[in-house]
């Protein structure tokens, strides 16, 4: 292991583990933060990018399957180790995205060879401040409240919240998504020229009706 110092996230449910493993890679060296899930680990990852990620494969909410799978789309430059006593051996699990896999309960010994057969990764070249696309939204509802409103499907950590539409005059714009925080763009796929939802189509139509009407003047 080289002597720069890494950083890595150590995301499990148990706080027991999460405490023993901390302080094991502390005292050989490293610098660790830890999450309880894998929402709370975007927010770590969006917060600082951490050199390596030691995630847990079941946990509530988002779970390390879904979290790595985030993880090596969003942020490829991360090192990621999953870990579980629900798999055995050396062998990554199928259909895991991950780097590595560590059994539960052999030992920090071996997790801390998995780490150093692990080369740091590369310094990346930070990525342009582009504005990300928006997520197309097709099919919108009302609630209760007679308000229209969509669900939008969050591109960074999968998570789905409902969006409330009424009053939209653009048609794209932002929100921050209720899991992980990230900032959403979306719009709306408009089925008519007049590019108007369902409510606003009904707001022109009582404003139209308190409207004098013209006569054509030959």
């Amino acid at each position: 292991m080289p002597d720069t110092k890494a950083n890595l996230l150590i995301v499990d449910d148990a706080r027991s583990v999460r405490t023993t493993l901390s302080l094991v890679l502390v005292r050989n060296g490293y610098a660790t933060r830890t999450a309880e899930d894998g929402f709370s680990a975007l927010a770590e990852i969006r917060r600082e990018v951490p050199d390596f990620l030691i995630s847990d494969l079941n946990m509530p909410g988002m779970s390390g399957f879904e979290l790595l799978t985030v993880v090596r789309r969003q942020f490829p430059s991360i090192r990621s180790i999953a870990m579980s006593g629900a798999f055995f051996g050396d062998q990554i699990p199928a259909g895991v995205e991950a780097d590595a896999f560590f059994q539960k309960g052999r030992g920090a010994g071996d997790l801390l060879k998995k780490i150093s057969s692990l080369p740091l990764p590369a310094q990346c070249v930070e990525q342009s401040c582009a504005v990300p696309s928006p997520v197309w939204i097709s099919r919108y509802q009302r609630n209760v409240n007679g308000e229209g409103y969509a669900t939008i499907k969050c591109p960074a950590c999968m998570g789905t919240f409902p969006k409330v539409l009424n009053g939209m005059t653009h048609p794209v714009s932002e929100t921050h998504c209720l899991f992980c925080g990230s900032l959403v763009r979306y719009a709306i796929e408009f089925s008519d020229h007049e590019a108007l939802l369902p409510f606003q189509h009904e707001h022109a139509s009582s404003t139209n009706k308190h409207q004098p009407s013209r006569k054509l003047e030959l």
